[in-house]
């Protein structure tokens, strides 16, 4: 059945995820942090996490940004085909959901207009827009403001298709080994597999945002990511890069087709807040 939404319930709705995504910790990034700090081996990384636990119940009480790099917003969209949109343009009212969101939420204003003039846009906007048309008449909103302190250590691996598992294991190992006390650890690692080169960096970037604790429902990649987890803690970077055993809290991985001669894998890492927010509409 046709259903139509004004677009300024995406606009409400926006604003009102950049908010939380920003201030709150997700219930599957607190309970990971939680058995981590439980499991960890190291007295150094247990403090660690427990004052990143701290610092993250200081900002839900007081109100306040759980990091000081708010991002820049990155949205998902997954629109039932049956869904008619009235009142305005689509983008538009995305990003306006993101200007109020972070001018009314006093948050840190960091998109600049031109990659090289880099004048600041003072509203955290154009906001980052993927859409995806899937079957109903209901909309999936995901909005997951990504700092650069983790963007900046992501990669893409154009591998050959010979190099296969054990050549995505090395690359993914070589990418997080590479960023480091960068990426803010614990992280959590999104990894894209197949498809083409933009495709598996989006396929990386949307891993981000599934549950941490939630595998692949494919087993052998379900597998692939406990090995990785495994071996990535097993690297001792640490919290805050200062050893120990919780280098990652998850490993998500999306796999899609891909070409003969190629074997694209991406790999999108975020810090130890991994902000993402998800509503239907």
């Amino acid at each position: 059945m046709l259903r139509t939404i004004n677009v300024d319930e995406i606009t409400k709705n926006i604003k009102e995820m950049c908010i939380e995504a920003n201030h709150f910790l997700s219930p599957d990034m607190k309970s990971a942090l939680e058995k981590a700090r439980k499991e960890e081996v190291s007295p150094l990384g247990g403090q660690i996490l427990a004052q990143l636990e701290e610092n993250l119940q200081i900002a839900a009480d007081a109100m306040i940004p759980i990091c000081q790099d708010t991002g820049m917003a990155v949205i998902f969209l997954e629109i039932g085909q049956d869904v008619h949109f009235e009142g305005g343009f689509l983008e538009d009212a995305v990003n306006e959901g993101v200007r109020q969101g972070y001018v009314e939420g006093y948050l840190r204003k960091s998109v600049v207009g031109d990659p090289l003039i880099r004048e600041n846009t003072k509203d955290n906007t154009p906001a980052i827009l993927h859409t995806k048309i899937v079957k109903g008449n209901k909309v999936k909103i995901k909005v997951a403001p990504k700092g650069f302190g983790s963007e900046n250590m992501s990669r893409v691996f154009m591998l050959k298709p010979a190099q296969g598992i054990e050549g995505v294991k090395e690359a993914v190992l070589a990418a997080v080994e590479d960023a480091g006390p960068n990426a803010c650890p614990p992280m959590v690692v999104g990894v894209g597999i197949g498809g083409t080169f933009e495709k598996c960096a989006l396929m990386a970037k949307e891993a981000l945002t599934r549950e941490v604790g939630r595998h692949s429902e494919i087993p052998y990649v379900k597998k692939l990511e406990e090995e990785l987890l495994e071996k990535i803690n097993g690297l001792g970077i640490g919290p805050g890069g200062l050893g120990g055993t919780t280098t990652a809290l998850a490993v998500n991985i999306d796999t899609y087709p891909t070409h003969i001669a190629g074997l694209p894998v991406g790999v999108n890492i975020c810090c130890h807040v991994n902000r993402h927010v998800v509503r239907w509409i």
